[in-house]
C-alpha cells in the first residue's frame, strides 16, 4: 500500500503531471495512486525524488502484532 494519492493531494499536484515527469502513462500512475498496482522500488524512489520527499513518506507502515 502506498500514499501517492495523499501526497499528490497535499502538494496540489495532478497525477497527469507526475506521469509526465515519471515517463509513465497516466493510467499507470493512476493505478499506483488507487493502490491497484504498486510501483517498483526504482519507480518509488523516482516518485519521491520528483515530489521532493523521503521514500518512506510514500509508504503506509504495517503494524505487526
Amino acid at each position: 500500500m502506498n500514499r501517492i494519492k495523499d501526497v499528490l493531494d497535499q502538494k496540489g499536484i495532478k497525477q497527469k503531471w507526475l506521469a509526465e515527469q515519471l515517463g509513465k502513462s497516466y493510467n499507470m500512475v493512476n493505478s499506483y495512486a488507487q493502490n491497484r498496482r504498486q510501483p517498483s522500488l526504482e519507480d518509488l524512489y523516482k516518485i519521491a525524488e520528483i515530489l521532493d520527499i523521503e521514500v518512506k513518506e510514500l509508504l503506509i507502515e504495517r503494524k505487526v502484532h
